[in-house]
């Protein structure tokens, strides 16, 4: 959705930009519509050199299209691009379209061998490789708890937070196999959330002896495994001590997760443009805290009005305050760092043949009906039983 952000962008990029600062761009990911690269989006990616760009369903046809539209963002970008991309299969399937339905987390898991759950993630994995992808933010290590049943559905496969370690341990394998890089979500977790982020503030009264003991596991467990940890816009008061987001908490990002836990690897925000967090801060503002915080990447999926507000606010913020600007330049540096260890993942791969997405298309709807005639089979055990 273009909002004439572009001219904005125009007019208040080139000399402004601190010393120090010179890639205020790497510490975004952006998203835009359309199934093409228009004048406005090739304007905006060539102002702003973002580290990276997601794409949904909105914008893949098909995966020939969706390979020559990602090859098209990075020839706006100097730098290597994250091409991400959110697909767990399920609920949450941008390549449903484009391929074949993936199965959902949940139903997988259900299955109670491992080797089904690594044969999912690399399967989701070669499907995002082959259209363009090199980054996934899948999977989610939220806890299958009762309150956010109705909420996380399909996408949490257990309320043990071994299983969901299993799981994850899985599925990540699976991904780095067909060379693309995961991510752990919805950091310190959403399994108590009643309410859905995308439109309110989950508020989840939860001690972090609890939390480090369940929620927490996956992360502290996986931490060496994990590309990406997405944070999420919930909040988390016996622990903070306020209703603030997790997204934009010191706390969370910087004393628990980066010192206690001890992840070293990227950290990135769910969309800015949520309704749980622009209940707390103004896009601006969630994107400058979230940096503050100890974030590196915000995740802005949308409005180019409010990525270049965004864009602003961070420029803003540096020139006034030499402290930030150290910050911003800090999560730069580790963006650059990060993918120059990992240039052989973001090299784009071929253009997908027909054979290549036919192959693909065959080997979901194969994988599916595996998993169909397995869940048919326990359900005759158990009645079997009764």
């Amino acid at each position: 959705m273009l909002h004439g952000g572009s001219s904005i962008l125009n007019n208040m990029t080139g000399s402004r930009k601190p010393r120090g600062v010179e890639e205020i761009g790497q510490v975004l990911v952006v998203g835009f519509d359309g199934t093409e690269i228009t004048p406005p989006v090739s304007s905006l990616l060539t102002s702003l050199q973002p580290a990276g760009v997601i794409l949904f369903s909105r914008n893949i046809k098909n995966a020939e299209q969706t390979w020559r539209l990602l090859r098209q963002c990075q020839k706006c970008v100097s730098t290597p691009l994250f091409s991400c991309v959110d697909l767990e299969g399920g609920s949450v399937d941008r390549f449903r379209d484009a391929l074949a339905a993936a199965p959902s987390a949940a139903d997988v898991f259900a299955t109670g061998d491992r080797k089904l759950v690594r044969r999912h993630g690399k399967l989701i994995g070669e499907s995002c490789r082959s259209l363009g992808f090199n980054v996934d933010f899948a999977p989610a290590f939220d806890l299958a708890f009762a309150a956010s049943r109705n909420v996380l559905g399909s996408r949490a496969v257990s309320a043990n937070p071994r299983d969901a370690e299993i799981y994850a341990r899985e599925f990540l394998a699976g991904l780095r196999s067909a060379n693309v890089m995961g991510c752990g979500k919805h950091f310190p977790g959403l399994g108590e959330g009643k309410l859905d982020s995308h439109r309110e503030l989950p508020v989840i009264e939860k001690t972090l002896k609890r939390l480090w003991a369940e929620d927490l596991l996956p992360y502290r467990k996986l931490r060496r495994q994990l590309p990406f940890v997405m944070i999420s816009h919930a909040a988390y008061p016996r622990v903070t001590r306020d209703r603030t987001p997790a997204s934009l908490s010191k706390i969370w990002i910087t004393d628990i997760l980066r010192k206690r836990i001890g992840y070293r690897n990227l950290i990135v925000s769910d969309d800015l443009e949520m309704g749980g967090v622009l209940s707390a801060s103004p896009i601006g503002e969630a994107a400058v805290n979230f940096i503050r915080a100890g974030g590196d990447l915000c995740l802005i999926c949308h409005r180019e009005d409010y990525i270049v507000g965004a864009y602003e606010a961070l420029i803003k913020a540096a020139e006034r305050d030499s402290k930030f600007a150290r910050r911003v330049a800090e999560a730069a540096r580790r963006v650059a760092a990060f993918k120059k260890k990992h240039a052989r993942m973001l090299r784009a791969g071929k253009s997908p043949s027909g054979a290549t997405v036919g192959k693909l298309t065959r080997r979901l709807w194969e994988f599916g009906e595996e998993l169909r005639l397995d869940a048919f089979s326990r359900q005759g055990d158990k009645r079997s039983r009764s």
